[in-house]
């Protein structure tokens, strides 16, 4: 997989790379098309990259007027919950910066699931064109090797064309609907940005770079943009550094 790698010393040099990614994305999407189209990732990593942008100095180099903010994947859970990816970006930057609120597309998981698949996709489809292009795709990367909310044993590619999907995803805590952009959205995109950060992600980490190609086993290795850069932002532990 050819891509670009930063390794950082710690987590909070590592969110601070993030931040500035999205900044110098920001600026050539606007610079280019007058508009930044970003899909946010959950999760601690993003979080405390957003906390870095929602504050001076970087808050005012990006252009929120001209910013719509979009998600990679959702838990089925109303807004307002914890769990909520939604709710951690409202919480930590969209609540915080001056980005139009009818510029901020959130999946719906409140609804029932197949239902709110279908509705992101026509948002996506009516926003962005019969074919979307995201000018950065903010991802992480589970310790499983998922990434948004495709997981191992499963195929990837299911419903690739539908651009979302309702996935039933199994784990040790609980089983849970969620929503996630398939890998056509993903793969689309201008750029793909994944933030991974800990030292139980290393195994992950290599694995997805290094193993034989097994998108079902490993369904972060999907991620291969047809033209856009992949960039991997990661801390010292994760690399095993």
């Amino acid at each position: 997989m050819s891509a670009e790698v930063r390794v950082f010393r710690t987590p909070e040099l590592l969110a601070e790379g993030i931040a500035d990614a999205f900044v110098a994305a920001a600026h050539d999407a606007i610079a280019a098309h007058d508009v930044f189209n970003v899909a946010l990732a959950g999760g601690t990593t993003p979080r405390a990259a957003y906390d870095l942008l929602a504050s001076q100095p970087r808050c005012d180099r990006v252009d929120w007027a001209r910013v719509r903010c979009y998600f990679g994947d959702e838990r089925c859970v109303p807004p307002s919950d914890s769990e909520s990816n939604y709710k951690t970006a409202q919480d930590a930057l969209l609540a915080r910066v001056p980005v139009l609120r009818e510029n901020v597309y959130r999946m719906r998981g409140e609804l029932p699931p197949v239902e709110a698949a279908i509705a992101y996709a026509r948002i996506l489809r009516d926003t962005l064109g019969a074919a979307p292009q995201l000018d950065l795709c903010m991802l992480g990367l589970g310790a499983d090797a998922h990434t948004a909310s495709l997981f191992p044993g499963n195929d990837p590619l299911t419903d690739d064309e539908s651009l979302v999907r309702a996935v039933y995803a199994q784990s040790a805590q609980a089983a849970k609907w969620r929503l996630t952009i398939t890998p056509e959205v993903i793969n689309a995109s201008r750029e793909v940005l994944f933030g991974v950060s800990g030292q139980e992600k290393a195994e992950a980490l290599h694995a997805v770079r290094e193993a034989s190609f097994d998108p079902c086993l490993r369904p972060a290795q999907i991620v291969r943009p047809h033209s856009g850069r992949l960039l991997w932002l990661v801390d010292a532990a994760a690399f095993g550094a």
